[in-house]
């Protein structure tokens, strides 16, 4: 068989991530990017244009460097933890430059069509109508990844509040939001308790002679430093503590994060606390958040009822005068260069793990990055694009229609059972859990017990150290040489941005509890080992 020639649509973190697993592969990868350069939704740019994914200009990463890097390219030890915008762009120009993939790029391209060909059901083969400098091209392509990210076309219910079209301040979605420069001296209101409202209403409120803070429901608040001072996810994303987790009760495991999210500031107190327990919906990552609303800064409302040409009224009576209007309302999905063919996609975007179309006759189109884990999305997509590619080479098969429909629902009845019923939260995945379910699928999944015989120091460190995407590089197909390495020097790189100034520990006074701590590690990581073997064993 002859070289498959695949279209990759969008150069951002999932389209790079996927033309080097085509790479891989002995694919011919063509990817068609927007803009004039990679980076996708981390390439800022003063001006957004319609259409496009948009950041302000502070934005900085929430997941650590450890947990967000690909799986065979480190990011440099003297990077920090967490990245600004530009810092992942450094580090997405490196790994382009690296494997090559700069060359495989159109750039100010769009893609306006993809459609079946007529004898898709026996070639599974594309027609794809891009556009650049104002001319269109046809292409044939034997398969499709999008990646076109889902932080494009913005979410702006305006019809939801009476009374915003007399309003007279000014009214703008975080889409639109870059720095707080014009905010000076302005009453603002901020529409949305997600991470964007997060830090729009925190950054505002340092110039802001006001900023309220509306919410529905509340959120359970995060931060990036965890317990001494490790990056918050390469604590908590740990195959030591989602062993836990499958043991313990849920509302056990509720109540232990909410209370310790609690010991930090008390929710209530705060205006925060929301009716959802902590597991039934996404959380917000903000360090600035309570500072900002113990200092008054920040003053937490709830929903907005109306608003007059001058204020806002909110749902608990209260009216504030209001200058600016900002709605941090989320994103829809969009994918406007497919057909409106049943075919390929329903209504609710229904996609078999994420990635497959279940209706297709030949699973030559795949979705990357279109979920929302708990965690990183690099080591996610990185993943689905190395399952992809392997689906498009034969070397791996999809199960029946019917088998993935009723993997589809499935997941939809387990999500909607604790949280409410909506697109995005459809698409809601547990971490490690999601990745193991990819990885097994490729036969990448680490084996804990091979490991535990032969390399108890490896074993020791992937159980109870943070889930690195360097874990799915041991065995199998793309196995790379400096896996082990990289996971055994992980700590080193987390600690070294952070070691600036050397001091001297007193080691007399440490070395009890060094001790101590190493033999229950020790002893708790032999246990959770074979009863979590037990465990998915039967």
């Amino acid at each position: 068989m002859g070289v498959k020639r695949v279209a990759v649509i969008g150069a951002g973190v999932s389209g790079l991530g996927a033309i080097k697993c085509c790479l891989d592969e002995g694919l011919e990868p063509t990817c068609f990017e927007k803009k004039s350069d990679i980076g996708g939704l981390w390439k800022y740019e003063e001006t957004p244009e319609s259409g496009r994914a948009s950041i302000y200009k502070s934005l900085t990463c929430n997941t650590s460097k450890e947990m967000t890097a690909f799986s065979d390219y480190p990011i440099p030890d003297h990077y920090p933890n967490f990245m600004h915008n530009s810092k992942i762009m450094e580090y997405l120009r490196m790994y382009a430059s690296h494997f090559g993939l700069m060359k495989h790029i159109q750039f100010q391209t769009e893609v306006c069509s993809i459609k079946k060909r007529p004898d898709f059901s026996s070639s599974g083969q594309w027609d794809v109508v891009v556009e650049a400098e104002k001319t269109q091209k046809t292409y044939i392509f034997d398969g499709i990844m999008v990646c076109s990210g889902h932080y494009s076309q913005k979410h702006f219910p305006l019809q939801d509040f009476e009374g915003i079209s007399k309003f007279q301040g000014s009214c703008l979605h975080s889409w639109e939001y870059k720095h707080p420069n014009n905010f000076v001296g302005k009453r603002v209101a901020v529409i949305g308790l997600g991470n964007s409202g997060a830090d729009v209403a925190g950054e505002i409120s340092r110039v802001a002679a006001q900023v309220f803070l509306s919410t529905r429901q509340g959120a359970w608040i995060w931060n990036r430093v965890w317990d001494h001072g490790d990056p918050m996810d390469t604590t908590v994303f740990t195959r030591y503590n989602r062993a836990v987790q499958k043991v313990y009760p849920r509302y056990l495991i509720n109540r232990h994060m909410e209370k310790k999210l609690n010991a930090r500031f008390n929710h209530a107190n705060y205006g925060l606390l929301p009716q959802h327990r902590i597991l039934d919906q996404r959380t917000v990552l903000s360090d600035d958040l309570p500072n900002r609303i113990i200092t008054g800064k920040v003053k937490i409302k709830p929903n907005v009822k109306a608003f007059t040409p001058t204020s806002a009224i909110f749902e608990d009576g209260t009216e504030e005068n209001i200058d600016v209007v900002i709605f941090a309302t989320g994103y829809t999905l969009s994918f406007p260069f497919l057909s409106d063919d049943s075919g390929i996609l329903d209504s609710q975007y229904s996609m078999f793990k994420y990635v497959f179309p279940p209706e297709l006759e030949k699973p030559t189109l795949a979705f990357i990055g279109i979920l929302q884990p708990a965690g990183a999305i690099i080591p996610t997509s990185e993943l689905q694009s190395r399952w992809v590619v392997r689906v498009f080479t034969g070397l791996n098969k999809l199960p029946s229609r019917r088998a993935m429909m009723a993997d589809i629902n499935r997941k939809n009845q387990t999500v909607a059972k604790g949280s409410k019923k909506n697109l995005r939260d459809s698409r809601r995945v547990q971490f490690i859990d999601y990745m193991d379910e990819i990885a097994s699928e490729i036969g990448v999944k680490p084996n804990l017990l091979s490991l535990l015989l032969w390399d108890t120091k490896l074993a020791k460190e992937i159980f109870c150290g943070p889930c690195t995407s360097y874990q799915y590089r041991l065995q199998g197909p793309g196995k790379w040489a400096g896996a082990r390495e990289a996971i055994l020097t992980q700590r080193e790189r987390m600690l070294k941005p952070l070691r600036t100034r050397v001091v001297k520990h007193s080691q007399a006074s440490l070395s009890h509890l060094f001790w101590v701590k190493s033999v229950c590690v020790v002893f708790f990581f032999f246990i959770s080992v074979f009863a979590i073997m037990y465990i998915t064993s039967h």
